[in-house]
């Protein structure tokens, strides 16, 4: 039997402890970089963390998690210039923090309101997809339109790694192939689809490979090593800006949470494959680099977490003192002009809150 074989690069530049392994890209001479995405992914953790505590309290919807998958979208969110468009999936907090989502319309959209997906500071970028790979197909769309326009921006899709077995996904890295399509792909493979491991989601040696048959530039890169992940994001972002099409990335990362706050990860995970995880996460890993060359210490790490508290806890003021959506809105968006059948639908809506209203005062 002739197996293929299929070389994909793999890019890395500091390993588990945060020792290089190569020669590091002159940019990062210079601190400030790594020093943002530091903080930010610590910030992301604190706000990951604090809906999860809500979600537990009744106080938030179900939520996915992004532990240890910080370092993908932060740094992308980074990357992303103004006129770029974002479609994310359900675990981007980081990179939705850093294109300009404010905390608290992350905790709107997870606590069922949808103006938090609906803020001028959110662009044009896309709001969270939960159905899987579904927005591959919605991006190819954005940059078939700034093809035609001629625009020199980019679309960057993420999506994780269940996402791959989609044909939404094939469906666009066959386009994106054909049109020249200014995208960007990431696979943010965190080794589980839900309880289904990496190794029967796909019988491919990676799941970055799949763009090949697309025409594709594929690469794979430690996703928990910012360094890499700017590396390969910033020459992918410029590829597609200057009309030279799409790239797919798959940054390997492991996902240290439930698959969302309606799982039990311990039913099907094996804890000592979670406990190796936790030694590669990238927050640990970019702080021990930070510490050993002198650009952090124990002074600046309890100042940006007393900072990133104070933050998150106005945040979670906000998001509950927020008045809720009435109920119009629920029938509002869903056509340019509402059809009789939903037309009626709201006046019986309306007209039953405002019976419910008067008779609470009446008892009062």
């Amino acid at each position: 039997m002739i197996t293929p074989r299929v070389e994909v690069p793999f890019l890395q530049y500091l390993d588990e402890k945060g020792a290089p392994i190569a020669p590091l890209p002159d940019w990062t001479a210079n601190p400030d970089i790594l020093l943002h995405y530091y903080r930010q992914m610590v910030l992301a953790r604190v706000v990951d963390q604090k809906a999860i505590a809500l979600q537990r309290t009744g106080q938030m919807g179900t939520y996915p998690s992004c532990m240890g998958q910080e370092a993908v979208s932060t740094v992308f969110g980074h990357l992303l210039q103004h006129d770029d468009v974002l479609v994310p999936y359900y675990r981007d907090v980081p990179g939705q923090l850093q294109r300009g989502m404010e905390i608290e319309d992350i905790y709107l959209y997870w606590g069922g309101d949808e103006r938090g997906s609906a803020r001028p500071s959110q662009r044009k970028d896309f709001p969270n997809c939960v159905p899987i790979a579904t927005q591959a197909g919605h991006a190819a769309g954005i940059a078939t339109a700034m093809r035609i326009r001629n625009q020199h921006n980019a679309v960057l899709c993420s999506c994780g790694d269940g996402a791959t077995s989609k044909g939404d996904f094939l469906e666009a890295l066959n386009l994106a192939g054909v049109w020249q399509l200014p995208m960007v792909f990431i696979i943010n493979n965190n080794q589980w689809a839900i309880s289904v491991p990496r190794k029967l989601q796909c019988g491919a040696p990676t799941l970055a490979q799949k763009g090949i048959a697309a025409g594709l530039p594929c690469v794979q890169v430690d996703g928990n090593d910012v360094i890499a992940l700017h590396e390969a994001i910033d020459q992918a972002l410029q590829h597609a800006r200057c009309g030279k099409g799409a790239t797919v990335i798959e940054a390997i990362t492991y996902r240290l949470s439930d698959h969302t706050t309606a799982d039990d990860a311990t039913r099907y995970r094996p804890s000592e494959e979670l406990k190796q995880a936790w030694l590669k996460e990238p927050i640990k890993r970019l702080q021990t680099w930070l510490h050993q060359n002198d650009h952090w210490d124990e002074g600046k790490e309890q100042q940006l977490q007393e900072e990133a508290s104070a933050k998150v806890q106005k945040a979670v003021e906000n998001y509950l003192n927020t008045p809720h959506q009435p109920i119009s809105e629920l029938f509002d968006y869903h056509y340019a002009e509402i059809p009789p059948g939903l037309e009626s639908q709201k006046e019986e809506a309306l007209s039953r809150m405002t019976g419910q209203a008067a008779g609470q005062e009446s008892s009062i």
